[in-house]
């Protein structure tokens, strides 16, 4: 892959001296969706598959980027003298933006680079590819510059740039799951406060399977944010009768007492699936330390049909492919994975039943929705890495 990138940076940007071969993963979160802008935990891992990328320093302001996986848009420039976020700068608004974020941090990003990315996640499927290419570029200034920020800091600088530079009102999970990952572990990662512990996910005789249903989304333009302010005007009412300062303190016993605080019955929804989701990862780890993965795939499952039936974040491709998943033969647990509206699942699925899950749950997919899914078989991998 190394060799490949640098014979194609040479073709882009005439040479590739003084250039450099980095990576960082893309993310799957096993159990804990739309729970990390609520206070709550989640239960990502890194992959083994994200964004590549060959960098080098300029002596000049320039910003040079070029996407293996967007070549008809050629190379696109800029500066790194009054960034902004433009809708013609498409997908290098990303690490634009982190270039950005460093700069507000006090970081002196002064000087252009000649940026390639290549990345095998496939775009828009909800594995985090633009937290992957945030993490990636901050650890491609790092290394420029010698900056001295920790891979926890990659994620927050990453997030900033997300929520202050792109606008999507996203949580810490994508960024975190990325830039700390540890192979063959997931992270639980309590939200609030950045507690996090590994997790040995030792899924014996199984595999992680990931459905991608090639409906194309963005979160900026999805009900991402939208979701988030139901959320945010659930806890304000709650705050009247309760203590908390996010749902992510509420038991579900806790929540039924106090719901009716709640003057809308769907931000009710909204919220319940806020506390039970975290309860639900809680869970989840703890039966993963006792090795018990039957209890694990249930949590899953039930994680799934509260996103559909409280979140209403799954829709009709997502729900069909979690559905024909929970009919087949050796599959442990299934659920959609990501912010939801297309994307992805994740199914963990005994070993040698894979194959035929690949094609039962494709056929009945491509039968109703029409065109077909993708599926990846991925193992769990570090974070950020310099080639």
């Amino acid at each position: 892959m190394k060799e490949k990138l640098l014979k194609k940076f040479s073709e882009i940007f005439g040479g590739s001296d003084g250039a450099k071969v980095y990576f960082a993963p893309g993310r799957v979160n096993l159990i804990g969706e739309h729970t990390d802008y609520n206070g709550g935990h989640v239960f990502p891992c890194a992959l083994t598959i994200g964004t590549y990328g060959a960098a080098r320093k300029r002596d000049d302001k320039v910003l040079r980027f070029y996407s293996m996986n967007f070549e008809e848009l050629g190379v696109l420039e800029s500066s790194v003298e009054g960034l902004k976020p433009e809708r013609e700068a498409d997908w290098t608004n990303y690490p634009k933006g982190v270039m950005w974020a460093f700069q507000e941090k006090g970081y002196d990003v002064d000087c252009g680079m000649d940026l390639l990315l290549f990345g095998n996640i496939p775009n828009g499927s909800g594995l985090s590819s633009s937290a992957s290419v945030e993490v990636l570029t901050g650890h491609i200034l790092r290394d420029f510059y010698g900056f001295d920020v920790s891979n926890q800091d990659l994620a927050l600088i990453g997030q900033y740039s997300e929520n202050k530079f792109n606008g999507v009102n996203c949580g810490i999970m994508d960024q975190f799951a990325i830039a700390m990952g540890r192979k063959d572990h997931a992270i639980f990662l309590d939200t609030a406060d950045l507690s996090y512990q590994y997790a040995p996910l030792k899924l014996e005789n199984a595999k992680i399977v990931i459905g991608c249903t090639n409906k194309k989304r963005g979160l900026g333009d999805s009900k991402y944010n939208e979701r988030r302010s139901e959320c945010e005007s659930a806890l304000a009412s709650l705050q009247n009768v309760v203590d908390i300062k996010s749902l992510g303190e509420l038991t579900e016993e806790q929540f039924a007492q106090y719901q009716s605080a709640i003057p809308d019955e769907v931000k009710v929804r909204r919220a319940r699936h806020a506390v039970s989701e975290n309860q639900r990862t809680i869970q989840a780890v703890e039966a993963l330390k006792r090795d018990d993965v039957t209890l694990f795939g249930e949590l899953m499952n039930a994680s799934h049909v509260s996103l559909s039936k409280d979140y209403e974040v799954t829709g009709i491709e997502l729900d069909t492919m979690v559905e024909a998943a929970w009919r087949q033969e050796g599959v442990i647990g299934a659920r959609m994975t990501g912010a939801g509206f297309g994307g992805c699942t994740v199914s963990i699925v005994e070993e040698d039943k894979v194959d035929r899950f690949i094609e039962e749950v494709g056929r009945e997919y491509e039968e109703k929705i029409g065109y077909a899914a993708s599926f990846y078989v991925v193992e769990i991998g570090d974070g950020p890495v310099t080639l």
